[in-house]
């Protein structure tokens, strides 16, 4: 018989009960050892590209709540002083869509109360193709505080970094920039969005950034089958 893997036990919990819970655990005992495998594998790759031009972005202010006059900000300006890194994301929400991305909507909720707490380490961004007074009043109505929205609506920022389809259709990418010797290199995107996904599931590339799906995936019934989420509810 196999030793235990630790002696914590719970209430009722049977023979049977302990023995599968035991053989999840190894299964996510490894899980999380690939998991640090592939983010040392993400730190260790070389330089991207330069960006090839300095995209210059509508900007309201630093945040959501701020009401000021639209200004322009290029991308360079984006990195403080100490911070090297930049995390941008695309966010789904055209000026030919009636509303936002429902699911991008949900990251951003998430997003939004992480925050002050990024901001210790990197800069984040948040591009979307809308006019940047349209992509303001949404984020109003949302209750956004802490996110920096941008308009990339004279850019072709969503073009070059996989924010939009040739055929001008958005898409939810993430993209790092790392400045390096006075350039602004790209290092890494969730390219898992580019292959084929497993069968049954979405192509997964932005959920290390989104907490509802994690958290679903330790409920009994999982993640729902083809439930998304919507950007309002009745209850």
């Amino acid at each position: 018989m196999n030793d235990p893997l630790h002696t914590v036990r719970f209430p009722g919990e049977s023979h049977a009960y302990r023995v599968a819970r035991d053989r999840l655990l190894q299964a996510e005992i490894e899980l999380r050892r690939q998991t640090e495998a592939t983010a040392a594998l993400r730190r260790a790759l070389p330089l991207g590209g330069a960006i090839p031009v300095d995209y210059e972005f509508d900007d309201e202010g630093d945040t959501p709540l701020t009401t000021g006059v639209a200004r322009k900000t290029r991308l360079s300006e984006l990195f403080a002083d100490g911070k090297d890194t930049l995390v941008v994301y695309s966010y789904m929400f055209g000026p030919a869509m009636s509303a936002p991305c429902p699911s991008c909507s949900s990251i951003l909720d998430a997003l939004d109360g992480e925050m002050p707490h990024l901001r210790q380490r990197a800069n984040v961004a948040v591009v979307a193709k809308s006019p940047i007074q349209r992509i303001r009043r949404f984020a109003q109505q949302r209750g956004w505080r802490q996110l920096h929205l941008l308009s990339s609506e004279h850019t072709t920022y969503n073009a070059d970094y996989q924010g939009e389809t040739a055929e001008g259709r958005q898409m939810p990418a993430l993209n790092v920039f790392l400045k390096r010797d006075g350039q602004i290199h790209h290092t890494w995107c969730s390219e898992l969005m580019f292959v084929p996904p497993e069968a049954g599931q979405d192509p997964r590339h932005v959920d290390p950034i989104w907490p509802l799906w994690n958290l679903l995936d330790c409920l009994p019934e999982g993640r729902g089958g083809d439930w998304r989420p919507s950007l309002t509810y009745d209850k």
